[in-house]
C-alpha cells in the first residue's frame, strides 16, 4: 500500500486523542532512530515561519537542516523539508516502507500526524539540525518525544480550545509543559501567557531567552525593508535569530533569501495576498499591516472557529466579502452561518467566483481556505 493510500485511511482530525499512544510506542522503537540536534517550536501563531526562518539561517550557516511543519496546503510533501527542498514522492515511499518495518503491529495505532512525524524523524537522520513544529499541542504532541536542545515558544493565542482549554492561561500551560530545556520566548500578545512562561522558567531552572521587539538591528531592518515584511513576520525572524544566537550562530542577513513557506502574508500577485492565519490575533496582525487599505476579503471558516469576532476585527480593511467553499468530511462548514451574520450586520458579501484584476484581495481564514483558493486559480 502506497503512503498516499495508507494515510487516506487515517483521519486528519480527531475529537479525542489518546496522548499516551505515541510516547508508549516510541519508547519501544526509539532505538531505530538517530537524531540530529533538535529545536522544538511550540505555540499558536507563527510556528511555521519561525521554524522556516531558523532552518534557512542554519542552512545559510553551512548546516544540513530539516524542518517539519504542518498542515500542508496543496501536497503532503510540504510538511517535510530539508536544505531548500521538500521531500520527493520517491523518498517518501522509501521511508514509508522502512517505517512500516520498524512499527510492525504498532502502525495501526498511530494517528495521521503521529505517523508522519516518525517519517520526518527518519528523513532528518543525516542532518546537523532539525526544527520540529508542534501540531496542535505541546506536552502531548507527537513531536515532543524527540530529544531536544532548545524550545521556541511562538505567540500564544486562543485556538483549538476544544482540545487545549478555554483560556490563554490553560492553553499556555498545556504548551509550556513540553519545555524542560532552554527556551527562546517570542514576543507575546497576552500577559496571561507570559505569567505561565515565567512559572515554567522557574520550574525548569533554565534562564529563558526573551525576544526584544523594541531592540533595533540595522541588518534586520534592511532585511525587513527588502522583503516588505509585515511586523509579525519581522518579529518571527527576530525569534529565529535569538535561537541562532543561542546556538552560537551569527548569520549574514544580507545573504538570507525570502521566506520560502507558502501563505505567510504571501503576495502571489500584485493584487492578491494569501495568509493561512485563522484566529483573532492573526486577524489583528493583518489589520495592523494593511491599515491604510480597503481590500476584498476572500473568506470562510469552520463552525468551531470564532469567525464573528475575527470578521469584526477585519472589517476596517474590508471593502466587501467573498465566501469561498471549503470541504472537510469531519469539520462543519460555517458558510451559511456567516451569511446570516453578515446579512444581519448589513455587510456586503457574495460567493467567490473569480479575481478582478482591478481589485485588491486578501485571502484569509485557514489553510483550507488557501488550498481552495489556490486550486481555483490552477483550474482557470
Amino acid at each position: 500500500m502506497s503512503l498516499q493510500e495508507y494515510l487516506a485511511a487515517k483521519p486528519l482530525y480527531y475529537k479525542h486523542i489518546d496522548y499516551k499512544t505515541m510516547p508508549k510506542i516510541f519508547e519501544s522503537i526509539s532505538h531505530n532512530f538517530k537524531f540530529p540536534k533538535i529545536i522544538h517550536v511550540v505555540g499558536t501563531n507563527g510556528k511555521g515561519s519561525i521554524g522556516r526562518y531558523l532552518a534557512n539561517i542554519l542552512e545559510l550557516s553551512g548546516f544540513k537542516t530539516g524542518h517539519y511543519t504542518s498542515p500542508h496546503i496543496l501536497e503532503f510533501n510540504e510538511r517535510i523539508y530539508k536544505n531548500g527542498n521538500i521531500i520527493s514522492n520517491d523518498e517518501l515511499e522509501i521511508l514509508h516502507t522502512r517505517l512500516l518495518g520498524i512499527l510492525k503491529d504498532y502502525a495501526k495505532e498511530l494517528s495521521y500526524f503521529e505517523y508522519t512525524t516518525l517519517l520526518a524523524f527518519l528523513y532528518f537522520e543525516d542532518c546537523n539540525y532539525a526544527v520540529l513544529e508542534a501540531g496542535v499541542g505541546g506536552e502531548f504532541d507527537a513531536t515532543n518525544v524527540a530529544p531536544k536542545i532548545l524550545s521556541i515558544i511562538s505567540p500564544i493565542s486562543l485556538d483549538h480550545q476544544e482540545l487545549l482549554g478555554d483560556s490563554i492561561s490553560k492553553i499556555a500551560f498545556t504548551k509550556l509543559q513540553s519545555v524542560n530545556n532552554p527556551a527562546v520566548i517570542a514576543c507575546q500578545n497576552h500577559k496571561e501567557a507570559l505569567e505561565i512562561i515565567k512559572q515554567r522558567e522557574a520550574a525548569c531552572g533554565f534562564k529563558f531567552l526573551y525576544v526584544d521587539e523594541n531592540k533595533k538591528d540595522e541588518k534586520v531592518e534592511k532585511y525587513a525593508e527588502k522583503f516588505s515584511l509585515p511586523l509579525f513576520l519581522k518579529q518571527n525572524l527576530l525569534s529565529a535569530l535569538k535561537a541562532a544566537e543561542f546556538l552560537g550562530i551569527s548569520p549574514d542577513l544580507s545573504k538570507l533569501k525570502a521566506l520560502n513557506l507558502r501563505a505567510r502574508c504571501e503576495k502571489i500577485a500584485p493584487n492578491i495576498t494569501i495568509d493561512a492565519g485563522h484566529n483573532l490575533d492573526a486577524a489583528k496582525a493583518l489589520v495592523k499591516h494593511f491599515s491604510n487599505k480597503k481590500m476584498i476579503l476572500i473568506y470562510n471558516s469552520y463552525k468551531d472557529k470564532n469567525y464573528a469576532d475575527i470578521l469584526n476585527v477585519l472589517y476596517p480593511i474590508v471593502k466587501h466579502i467573498e465566501l469561498i467553499n471549503i470541504i472537510n468530511p469531519i469539520r462543519q462548514n460555517a458558510k451559511e452561518d456567516i451569511e446570516k451574520l453578515l446579512s444581519s450586520l448589513n455587510v456586503e458579501y457574495r460567493d467567490y467566483k473569480q479575481i478582478n484584476e482591478s481589485e485588491e484581495y486578501l485571502v484569509f481564514g485557514s489553510f483550507a481556505v488557501i488550498e481552495s483558493f489556490l486550486k481555483s486559480l490552477n483550474e482557470k
